[in-house]
């Protein structure tokens, strides 16, 4: 039952506000580390392929414990696991600002990843507790802007940054944004966690439930054409296309992907439906990213502006996702079910980049084409799955909600 104590209702918005903060400092490092491409591959003398694999390692850092934090938000308070986490992949990024090698970097940012991917589930379990069914998709969508605004501020400060002090200078400034969101959340999150221990069966389930990873296999196909864009639109214009500038088009792309998360989040809640809007953007996805690899030798004219499009649609679908994945968990096995999804999608993180690279060494559209072709095979998947209505206990519970700051 969704509590509404008139301290706990304006309480929600701290805690949404300071779980966003916290996502968006790691994601800086994230989906913000794209801007830096051209700089890594100075710096460190890297192949195409090779900076592929090391915009790929914070993704593959993550794979493997996502689903860990997960299981550890549904038995420890989500504000010690956040700022626990970001406190520790702070540490992993100023130990990258000392490397010198390819595999040193990538080391160090498998580890930030690893340690950093505590928000990923931890901050969504705390604002599911606080919200109820009929405004959950804004809620989480709003979280969810926290990654295209850790990407804008990445794309904008990180290539400027590395101009002025190098690659060292860039890593720090990503440390000390992760340890500023340690600090948001151990302040200002309060969040659901259950007074009780949760049982082996309320873990596992999300595991055992085909809607659960038909649900993360279909998004997952949706994330080959956000990395597919958001991840090499840099390389691509700087290398191929030669625009100096190239990192304005992918702040362009996250801020513009910022409205559009809070926009679809409240369009899915008027309409009581995550799916339909899911499928919808999937097939503007995958057309929109069709195009541009349709258009790689265009004129920049055209190019740019469907880049921008395809890049704002690739990220607009993640907070419906979400939301879809923990309505159909229950509050007790939230954590457990958003570290599941999120685990699916990581597999995508982490094997995407290197795969799209290289084929890109070979040819630059085909690999647009490959981007173009994963939203498509994902409407299919999600044809599939029906509307699941949000299961009792994952609004504000009486023990989560009335919990004031202390």
């Amino acid at each position: 039952m969704y509590v509404r104590d008139v301290s706990a209702v304006r309480y929600r918005w701290v805690v949404l506000g300071a779980g966003t903060v916290a996502q968006a400092s790691f994601s800086a490092s994230t989906v913000g580390l794209p801007a830096l491409g051209p700089a890594l591959k100075s710096h460190y003398g890297l192949t195409l392929g090779e900076t592929g694999v090391v915009l790929a390692a914070t993704g593959i850092g993550m794979l493997f414990t996502l689903l860990l934090w997960g299981l550890v938000a549904d038995r420890v308070d989500e504000r010690w696991v956040i700022a626990t986490g970001l406190t520790a992949a702070a540490g992993s990024l100023a130990i990258a600002s000392t490397t010198g090698s390819f595999a040193a970097v990538t080391g160090a940012l498998i580890a930030t990843g690893a340690l950093g991917a505590s928000v990923n589930a931890a901050s969504g379990r705390a604002i599911m507790g606080w919200f109820p069914a009929s405004e959950l998709g804004l809620a989480l969508g709003v979280r969810q802007t926290a990654i295209p605004i850790g990407g804008a501020l990445g794309a904008v400060l990180l290539p400027t940054l590395a101009s002025a002090g190098g690659t060292r200078a860039a890593f720090l400034f990503l440390a000390g944004s992760c340890a500023t969101g340690a600090t948001v959340a151990a302040v200002f999150v309060r969040g659901g966690a259950d007074a009780t221990e949760p049982e082996l069966e309320d873990i596992s389930s999300p595991l055992r439930d085909p809607h659960m990873w038909l649900l993360g296999l279909g998004t997952g196909l949706y994330l080959v054409a956000q990395i597919g864009i958001t991840g090499f639109v840099v390389l691509f214009l700087h290398d191929e296309r030669h625009v100096q500038r190239a990192w304005i088009v992918l702040a362009a792309i996250y801020v513009l992907a910022t409205a559009a998360r809070i926009g679809s989040g409240f369009i899915s809640d008027r309409l009581g439906r995550r799916l339909g809007p899911l499928r919808a953007i999937g097939l503007g996805l995958a057309a929109a990213t069709a195009a541009v690899a349709a258009a790689t030798s265009a004129p920049l004219a055209l190019l740019i502006p469907l880049f921008v499009l395809a890049g704002v649609l690739s990220m607009a679908w993640n907070g419906l996702a979400y939301a879809a994945a923990a309505e159909a968990a229950g509050s007790r096995k939230t954590g457990a079910a958003l570290g599941f999804q999120q685990t699916l999608l990581g597999v995508v993180v982490a094997a995407a980049p290197p795969a799209i690279a290289a084929i890109a060494t070979h040819s630059w559209r085909a690999a647009f084409v490959v981007t173009a072709a994963g939203p498509a095979l994902g409407v299919l998947v999600l044809r599939t799955l029906s509307e699941r209505a949000r299961r009792p206990g994952t609004s504000a519970s009486p023990r989560a909600a009335p919990r004031t700051p202390d």
